[in-house]
């Protein structure tokens, strides 16, 4: 059975993929995730959402209190851009994978 944190990830992948025909699922780092022609977006990891916000994103600006840079190797700085948000802040997952589809879709499609 899933968790709930796990649910309303796919919840939110699900309708992304519906709203969107260039939105599918896919893997990243072994997790679920989000993929806008086939670059990710989002992923579930550990009863969390990583986003790719882009280096400009101030999750101050937005209200994130519970966050954190990802940095999953143990030796390398933080991935620059890509923002961990705790389960605390579930009521902004559904906003922040559409602005990270947003900022995905002016990064690959230049609009």
């Amino acid at each position: 059975m899933m968790d709930q944190e796990e649910q309303l990830f796919y919840e939110i992948k699900d309708q992304l993929i519906g709203e969107n025909p260039s939105v599918t699922g896919g893997k990243m780092m072994s997790s679920q995730a989000i993929k806008y022609k086939n670059k990710v977006l989002a992923f579930y990891h550990k009863k969390e959402m990583v986003f790719k916000l882009g280096k400009e994103f101030d999750p101050v600006d937005y209200g994130l209190k519970d966050y954190q840079l990802l940095s999953p190797f143990k030796k390398k700085a933080p991935m620059a851009g890509w923002f961990q948000v705790a389960f605390s802040e579930h009521q902004k997952w559904d906003d922040l994978a559409r602005y990270a589809l947003m900022h995905l879709s002016k990064e690959i499609d230049g609009k």
